[in-house]
């Protein structure tokens, strides 16, 4: 279905049937067939050294992930993941969107994907959509650029920036085990299925609207001599998405910034008239891509799945403290594309999906009834998992309120015990159990004066999730112990904070505490001055460590 479409067609179909048709058979890549897997698999065999390393020797390399770069951005730790997407971005600015092809590891997903769907016959065709390519120019602002908008909006001091290239917590910014093969299914299997074989890159990457933006600039780019007989078998082997027979007919180049230089068209043209070859770059020259553009919904199934992506996106965004960014994302994909499907099927009397019969004559085919089901319990589950989040931001929200301390304690407890009902209404609601959850009606328990169970949910916090809970549970905990004269317990638990966390200010000035309680005022006086070591202007350190020296 087209925008230009006054009404809906006799058979919706997704995608709709592209005019374009290569002449003759496409044999595929004549030459390079596994140059690119091989090159992918030795980045997958760096990354399991990388880490071997660090599980031998307790320290490594910062992870040479590009998110990585966020961290640099905003604390100003300058790390390996920041090198590498700078440096990446540099040579993409050169020699064109190499990295997506050669060096992504989620690239790699995808194309396994596609391979494994093809040997069950499903060959996915790449859908277009208008808003939804605008998710990874987004996504790259969010998580690049809103954090030091947001500095500069609050007055906030620009970070100290340090070279910060070693680290013993090389897992501590990845998922889970079962988070990460998540990640692969709904991103690596379901977009591609969905969307074509490179889904996610095109709607879902962040990283690929820098690469997208450099790209336009580079000189290195898929060329054509004068052999090209225009039969089209470059095009129909892109898994990018790239006319490419009418890109190099019209420029005597490939202009679309999406094409990721997997060499496929090149490998599988058979008069080998393409080449990648340097010259006049497409920004400054004129040069547009004028490939005539199909897109496969109308503009109120664009505007449907907008909503349907941005809803999806903020009910899973660290749902349940386990959902990174990058899944929300594909969640959300997922969630526009279950939307529109829904929406077809139940007003059109002929639905094709991906080739697939789902409607025929009004009535539902086997394929189609699974579809009407599984994409009604996705949104279900995306409307669900959505009110547990807003339950639980909410009651955040309200218990925060109460930290004025001119507030009349009436009051406050008033607003306490709404705080505490709401989470309980979202932890009884809740399909998974949450950490974050946990401590924050940990905390909220301890307000309301009741310690045994705000250990209880505190300690229940680390166990859930011991890396992503520390310190944020960690630290109250530690403080409702020392509260209840047990500095034993307390320093226990915040010197296992600070054995992972060495830089956090508030877990040494807490233990420094605890040390002064105990007496012990060598030790709490060598705490603060390691603590004053990294911030040497911090002043609540500063007039602590005086007030420990005059008392020994």
């Amino acid at each position: 279905m087209t925008a230009a479409s006054a009404t809906p067609p006799p058979r919706a179909e997704l995608p709709v049937a592209d005019p374009f048709r290569p002449r003759g058979e496409v044999r595929g890549p004549k030459r390079g067939r596994y140059r690119r897997a091989a090159v992918l698999i030795a980045v997958h065999a760096g990354f399991i050294a990388h880490f071997a390393h660090w599980k031998v020797a307790g320290e490594t390399l910062t992870p040479m992930e590009p998110s990585e770069a966020m961290e640099t951005l905003e604390l100003g730790y300058v790390n390996a993941g920041f090198l590498v997407l700078g440096i990446s971005v540099l040579l993409t600015a050169i020699l064109g969107r190499f990295f997506c092809g050669w060096l992504c590891h989620f690239v790699a997903y995808q194309d396994f994907a596609a391979w494994l769907l093809g040997r069950v016959g499903l060959r996915p065709r790449p859908v277009r959509s208008r808003l939804l390519g605008l998710v990874p120019l987004g996504a790259a602002f969010y998580m690049f650029a809103w954090p030091t908008v947001r500095r500069w909006w609050e007055g906030g001091a620009a970070p100290h920036w340090e070279w910060e290239m070693q680290t013993t917590r090389f897992w501590e910014t990845f998922p889970g085990p079962g988070i990460a093969i998540l990640t692969v299914v709904i991103g690596g299997f379901f977009v591609v299925w969905w969307l074509g074989s490179k889904g996610f890159c095109s709607y879902g990457c962040p990283y690929g609207a820098f690469f997208g933006l450099a790209d336009r600039i580079a000189p290195g780019r898929i060329r054509v001599t004068d052999a090209c007989s225009g039969c089209g078998h470059c095009t129909a082997v892109c898994s990018s998405n790239v006319r490419v027979h009418e890109e190099v007919g019209q420029f005597r180049m490939v202009v679309d910034s999406g094409c990721m230089k997997t060499m496929d068209c090149v490998n599988t043209c058979p008069k080998d008239a393409l080449y990648f070859g340097f010259g006049a770059p497409a920004v400054g020259s004129g040069k547009k891509s004028k490939s005539r553009r199909v897109f496969d919904f109308s503009w109120g199934e664009e505007l449907a799945m907008a909503g349907a992506f941005l809803a999806s996106l903020v009910a899973f965004r660290s749902a349940y403290n386990l959902v990174p960014f990058l899944l929300a994302i594909a969640l959300g994909i997922t969630g526009s594309v279950a939307v529109v499907t829904l929406g077809r099927l139940l007003r059109s009397s002929d639905v094709r999906f991906q080739g697939a019969e789902l409607r025929s004559g009004g009535r539902f085919t086997r394929s189609g009834r699974i579809a009407l089901v599984a994409s009604t319990l996705f949104v279900a589950l995306a409307a669900h998992t959505g009110y547990v989040r807003w339950l639980t931001v909410k009651g955040e929200e309200i218990a925060l309120s109460t930290r004025s301390p001119f507030m009349p304690q009436d009051q406050r407890r008033a607003i306490l015990d709404e705080s505490y009902a709401l989470l309980l209404r979202a932890e009884s609601s809740g399909l998974v159990a949450d950490s974050a959850l946990q401590k924050m009606l940990g905390l909220v328990q301890r307000d309301r004066g009741d310690v045994v169970d705000a250990e209880d949910r505190l300690r229940r916090a680390l166990d859930l999730h011991p890396h992503t809970a520390w310190p944020a549970a960690a630290i109250p905990l530690a403080d409702l112990l020392a509260r209840q004269r047990r500095a034993e317990e307390a320093e226990t638990v915040l010197r296992a904070v600070l054995a992972e966390r060495p830089e956090i200010a508030d877990a040494g000035m807490l233990l420094a505490g605890v040390l002064t309680q105990q007496q012990r005022f060598t030790d709490a006086e060598a705490v603060l001055e390691g603590v004053l070591a990294r911030y040497p202007e911090l002043p609540d350190a500063v007039r602590m460590l005086d007030a420990v020296r005059r008392m020994r």
